[in-house]
């Protein structure tokens, strides 16, 4: 994750890890609620739908999505298509 980027974007997988920014700030919780509120948006599914299970003070997070794998890497490469 890197707060304070100039746009909220996901930045595709690389080394098997999700690569997002977000313009938050990293204070008192506001970057972690953009990466949240930006991984729901990207896979469809309410913000409920996502946790951050471990690194909230950290870059470096693991997220919990309420999808299995597979739906969240088709959903993932769909988003890149479009943009495309």
């Amino acid at each position: 994750m890197r707060p304070g980027a100039r746009e909220d974007a996901i930045g595709g997988i690389h080394d098997g890890a999700l690569r997002v920014s977000v313009t938050a700030p990293a204070e008192r919780g506001k970057a972690n609620d953009s990466v949240i509120a930006l991984v729901a948006k990207a896979l469809g599914v309410r913000k409920d739908a996502v946790a951050i299970r471990a690194g909230e003070g950290s870059r470096t997070k693991t997220v919990f999505v309420a999808l299995d794998p597979e739906a969240v890497r088709k959903r993932l490469e769909e988003n890149d298509d479009a943009r495309a």
